[in-house]
């Protein structure tokens, strides 16, 4: 190498190396010319003794001088429930902060709130972050809303494992439970309720929730009504039909904004086999692992489950999972999931009316049909069970996949089917069903009057909201018969004399 040229690469060298180990910088206070990300930091919604997520502030020196910021401190000083991280170090008080000119640093911010007074079942807390002090301190608001909430939980010495139910492999999947004392065998709606593991309704005892009463799961958490006990939701519509105020509301402890439509973050409501009696209104479940698991007994005359009114969606595997149950379901909504809206198998009973069944899950791929109808079981194909009756009337069957309905059956075993006045997605060009008599859509026996394609105009199907707008193909295409038996919508709408399909008679989508 030429010694000129080594000569000015080693001066380059020392040169790079001496400003990158400087570490004679000069600092100047800080004059209050610091700049923020934004001048008030809002921290979701959060329960009483639950912590928050973290929150993140950017301070900006916006001058060319490294400068030193004296003090970085909370209004509220030691006692506040926020909690601080200033350039990587935690705390509520920090001292001699440097940033260097045109630089910044991050503040990261958490808490924590205990309401402690009994009367307030919400309370909005108030803090700032103070930067120097006076005559050049700059302040950034902080603001939260605490919610009060009833916690259920399972005691160290009354923990129990229950084996929830068997996955598509044949593993067990085991839950903590505990039973719920009789005291909480009523849920009100003047507090939120959050659960931990899975609540257990004890034998020969009802879980009644009244309207309006929102319950909030943990990870792996839910409600189990084992044999011999019922849950009895009572919730109802608001005045207004585009709300659903008193309507009861299931979903995951995570309030923040981010985790409003994060499906399986929690477990499932498990109405097991042997429990009677089961009753739900107007309820909305979001955002869990299953959202119905409903196991009935072989031959039981006797419901294992009415529901009306209700929306479940968004559900990591499935909406309804019925393992040979006896369902009669109106009203009702099973949007996104991740595996199936509807899995029946095992056989049973089951009829719906005025259902929509739509599956536009968005958060990945889905290979199962929206609704799959089986007499035997996923995970013994030795098993095999009668299906008595699976009868949809004035229904929608429906999501983003070409086909959206699958039936099996075995040959041994009853499989009973009928459709009528519904929509159902298939593509009758597939060749893996195109020769298969379950599809035979002449036969009347087990098809009548069913419509395979058509613009439905749904409002917004990927957000799960399945109301269908006037230019939809399935207005004045239902059984007047059946829906005589349901005259008004989910909404309060009344259907008659022209019903349309589904759960939503059609409206403007202005409305």
């Amino acid at each position: 190498m030429h010694l000129k040229t080594l000569f000015i690469l080693s001066a380059l060298f020392a040169l790079l190396c001496s400003t990158s180990c400087r570490k004679d910088f000069e600092y100047t206070e800080s004059s209050g010319r610091l700049s923020f990300s934004r001048d008030t930091v809002y921290l979701d919604t959060v329960f009483t003794n639950i912590g928050s997520s973290t929150y993140n502030l950017k301070v900006f020196n916006d001058t060319k001088k490294d400068i030193l910021i004296p003090n970085i401190s909370l209004k509220n000083g030691n006692e506040s429930y926020y909690r601080l991280n200033v350039d990587g170090v935690a705390g509520k008080e920090f001292t001699n902060i440097p940033i260097y000119a045109e630089d910044s640093l991050f503040v990261f911010v958490e808490t924590t709130i205990d309401i402690t007074d009994n009367s307030l079942n919400e309370l909005l807390y108030t803090d700032a972050i103070l930067f120097d002090k006076e005559p050049f301190q700059q302040t950034v608001e902080l603001v939260t809303l605490a919610k009060d909430a009833i916690f259920l939980y399972p005691q160290e010495n009354k923990k129990e494992s229950i084996v929830l139910y068997t996955d598509e492999n044949g593993n067990p999947i085991e839950i903590e439970g505990f039973e719920l004392a009789d005291i909480h065998l009523n849920f009100k709606n003047d507090k939120s309720y959050v659960i931990y593991g899975y609540a257990v309704i004890p034998k020969g005892k009802k879980l009644i929730i009244d309207p309006g009463t929102r319950v909030h799961f943990h990870l792996n958490s839910g409600i189990l009504v084992q044999d011999e006990s019922s849950i009895i939701i009572n919730g109802k519509l608001s005045s207004n039909d585009n709300e659903f105020e008193k309507e009861v509301i299931f979903e995951g402890d995570r309030l923040e904004p981010e985790f409003e439509n994060i499906p399986g973050q929690w477990g499932a409501i498990w109405i097991g086999a042997g429990s009677k009696d089961n009753a739900i209104n107007h309820l909305t479940i979001k955002n869990a692992e299953i959202g119905l698991y409903v196991e009935g007994q072989i031959n039981a005359p006797e419901e294992t489950l009415n529901i009306a009114n209700s929306r479940i969606f968004n559900s990591a595997k499935y909406n309804i999972w019925a393992s040979n149950a006896y369902i009669v379901a109106n009203n009702l909504v099973l949007g996104a999931a991740g595996n199936s809206s509807l899995k029946v198998e095992n056989g049973g009973t089951y009829s719906f009316s005025h259902a929509t069944i739509a599956n536009y899950w968005n958060k990945g791929f889905r290979f199962n049909a929206s609704v799959e109808i089986s007499n035997t079981s996923g995970t013994d194909e030795s098993g095999s069970f009668d299906l008595f009756l699976a009868d949809f009337k004035n229904c929608i069957i429906d999501g983003n996949s070409s086909n959206e309905i699958l039936l099996q059956k075995n040959d041994q075993n009853i499989f009973n089917y009928t459709f009528q006045n519904c929509f159902i997605k298939f593509n009758e060009n597939q060749s893996s069903t195109n020769e298969d008599v379950l599809y035979d859509f002449e036969n009347k026996e087990h098809y009548l009057n069913i419509t395979l394609n058509g613009k439905l105009d749904y409002f917004q199907p990927f957000m799960n909201d399945y109301r269908i707008g006037l230019d939809s193909e399935l207005i004045n295409k239902g059984d007047i018969n059946t829906a005589n038996n349901y005259p008004v919508d989910i909404l309060g709408t009344q259907r008659i004399p022209n019903p349309d399909l589904g759960a939503f008679q059609a409206k403007e989508k202005n409305q």
